[in-house]
């Protein structure tokens, strides 16, 4: 059991990580080492190939999910609501010279000027002059997550339930293998008693 919820456990918590400045790369060390426990405790230790696979497929998942579902649900819920309007809008290019990522230019009530990203939810849906909500990190750490007027404090369903059913798919499948190896290590006990008592 504790493996059913340990694993899907601390690959949330990478997730989170992935999302912080300079977090990333702990994040993705953190989500290799979720992947290969997952791996090696079912299918190495307990010998349950298929349950090993699906956990480690739903480990690796998870992170992904995890991540911007924290970011919101942590700025939208905790962060201060701050009024602002998009200065201007445009696309940079990405890690990759092909990929062209959506950017946000916005002046918050205070005056500072923030770059936002498709991290922090700006797609390119917004026009040139419109108001917005910023939800800014109560510790300073994370960007501010936009939103269109009136930037109420509702999450994204989809992503939540993504992530709440890669948790269960994922403890599910530890928890299966878990179950599954005690029942021959018993079975395997009462065969060894058998063969004492003839």
């Amino acid at each position: 059991m504790k493996w059913a919820i340990l694993i899907p456990a601390v690959g949330v918590l990478a997730g989170a990580l992935g999302q912080y400045p300079y977090g990333m790369w702990v994040g993705v060390i953190i989500m290799m080492g979720v992947v290969a426990a997952a791996a090696i405790v079912a299918g190495g230790v307990w010998h349950r190939a298929g349950a090993a696979t699906l956990a480690s497929v739903a480990a690796l998942a998870l992170p992904f999910f995890a991540g911007p579902a924290f970011y919101e649900t942590y700025v939208k819920q905790l962060g201060e609501r701050v009024h602002g309007v998009v200065a201007d809008t445009g696309e940079r290019r990405g890690v990759k010279k092909s990929t062209e990522l959506s950017v946000c230019r916005v002046v918050d009530t205070s005056g500072v000027v923030r770059d936002l990203s498709e991290q922090q939810n700006c797609y390119g849906q917004f026009k040139v002059g419109q108001h917005v909500i910023l939800f800014k990190d109560p510790l300073g750490a994370l960007g501010p997550w936009i939103e269109a007027m009136p930037g109420d404090r509702a999450l994204d369903g989809v992503g939540l339930a993504t992530t709440a059913g890669l948790f269960v798919v994922t403890g599910s499948a530890l928890f299966y293998a878990g179950q599954r190896r005690l029942s021959e290590i018993d079975l395997l006990r009462k065969h060894q008693l058998q063969r004492r008592r003839s």
